[in-house]
């Protein structure tokens, strides 16, 4: 089978690299390998999403498909009095976002392997973002959709970000078939974020 970034175990050999990225004004420096998601650098949907996403200092967040962690460890510096769970099925991606969240001195995370929510079902959070595995299937991508909303607070919110070319307008349809409401909140370069409001 061909590995993905959504892989449990990429076979792809290492490949470590490191860079720095600045986010909402802060420097941060990752570490990244082979076999998962935009080694490179943040990709344009994850930094739209971070510059985007607006939520309390002390709000509970869940970031899922974490990959290497840009997302989360950014939302764990907003929520500087709350706690940011990062959920990833790529045990190399949680492993270098361990790592991250260490070497950037972020400590109100946890980084937990789980194949969608497997590892954090019963627990009730604030705040999901996602930056959907869209190679994964429409299936997967709705499921975090469909599922995330049993995990949120009254009044919770979803943010997603999703490019148009690779599926917003299905993903707004299903979202607004499972929320109580649901914006727009951005659109730059062929990306939107949407806000789903429990």
């Amino acid at each position: 089978m061909t590995d993905h970034y959504y892989s449990n175990q990429p076979s792809t050999p290492h490949d470590e690299q490191e860079f720095t990225f600045d986010l909402n004004g802060r420097t941060f420096r990752f570490v990244t390998d082979a076999g998962v998601f935009s080694r490179d650098r943040v990709d344009f949907g994850s930094l739209l999403l971070i510059e985007t996403m607006d939520f309390s200092a002390d709000a509970s967040v869940l970031d899922v498909g974490c990959g290497y962690g840009p997302i989360g460890l950014a939302a764990a510096v907003r929520a500087s009095q709350g706690r940011v769970t990062m959920i990833d099925v790529n045990e190399r991606a949680v492993m270098l976002a361990r790592r991250n969240a260490e070497r950037n001195g972020i400590a109100n995370v946890e980084v937990l392997v789980s194949d969608l929510y497997s590892e954090v079902r019963g627990r009730t959070f604030d705040v999901i973002l996602t930056n959907p595995p869209i190679r994964a299937g429409k299936d997967v991508v709705h499921r975090i959709f469909t599922e995330g909303r049993e995990l949120l607070a009254d009044g919770g919110q979803m943010w997603v970000v999703i490019q148009k070319k690779q599926g917003a307008p299905s993903a707004w349809k299903k979202l607004q078939e499972i929320y109580a409401s649901v914006e727009e909140v951005e659109k730059k370069k062929g990306y939107s974020i949407f806000r789903a409001r429990k």
